[in-house]
């Protein structure tokens, strides 16, 4: 299954729950951790505290793809955006030239 396909068959699963919860795919932080490992051999590559309490997960494979969690502090973990082409900036590129 493609990334995008995973994507489209988690859309269609939130529309048949309530309007509150459609705003964003959520769930277990380990069950999305395994899925993105085994699915799209996808590894933590960063992480960050947004909004001074949520755990903010970025995940990237070598193939490109991508995926933001974000966990609360009560564990609820959801999926923020995912996608394809992700690059690395190597550290000594300025962002202002691209």
């Amino acid at each position: 299954m493609t990334k995008l396909n995973l994507v489209c068959a988690l859309a269609v699963a939130v529309a048949f729950t309530s309007q509150a919860q459609a705003a964003s795919v959520c769930g277990s932080r380990a069950d999305f951790v395994k899925a993105l490992n085994e699915k799209f051999e996808e590894q933590g590559k960063a992480l960050a505290i947004a909004g001074q309490n949520n755990l903010l997960e970025i995940y990237t494979s070598e193939a490109g793809t991508w995926t933001i969690l974000m966990t609360s502090p009560e564990g609820k973990t959801c999926i923020i955006a995912a996608g394809n082409s992700w690059e690395d900036i190597p550290p000594t590129k300025n962002l202002t030239s691209l």
